[in-house]
């Protein structure tokens, strides 16, 4: 179970992710988490860097879905101005919403790239479903949300010390 919690990949951001080199292992597709990990949980809009980030993904052709458990107003309040397709509610690390994104890309799991800051949801979820991992760092703990700061966030922590030794 502890091995599911573990990303292929660790990052501070998703700007230290070498784009290129995915594509040339064959991913065409990104799951990406929103709240701390595009922007900040309290952030409404994409940062100008973010913009520019997303035009680089575009450019070298890779499909972007956000996946978050947030409500549909805040995702769709972020997600519709960008024009990226979007899944709210997704109840990671269950199945179904990275199978739903997945299926919206038309792409299988060895295509896919899961990104996100939390070993519980976003790295669980994406192991699960054969997805290549990526967790970053998140960009405001401060504004997390109780259940995440409180229980996700000692979990991890103590995975981590497990995994370590």
């Amino acid at each position: 179970m502890l091995k599911k919690l573990v990303p292929q990949l660790q990052v501070n951001t998703i700007y230290d992710i070498d784009l290129n080199e995915l594509w040339k292992q064959g991913k065409r597709g990104i799951i990406t988490d929103l709240d701390n990990t595009l922007v900040g949980a309290k952030a409404p809009l994409a940062t100008p860097e973010l913009i520019d980030w997303l035009k680089v993904v575009s450019q070298i052709g890779f499909q972007v879905i956000i996946v978050s458990n947030n409500n549909k107003l805040r995702v769709s309040q972020f997600a519709e101005p960008l024009s990226l397709p979007f899944i709210y509610r997704a109840k990671k690390p269950t199945r179904a919403a990275f199978h739903k994104a997945m299926h919206l890309m038309n792409l299988r799991p060895e295509q896919t790239v899961v990104i996100g800051d939390q070993m519980m949801t976003d790295v669980l979820g994406g192991n699960r479903m054969g997805l290549y991992t990526i967790l970053v760092l998140p960009i405001a703990r401060k504004d997390e949300g109780f259940f995440t700061k409180v229980v996700n966030r000692n979990l991890e922590k103590a995975a981590l010390t497990w995994i370590r030794k």
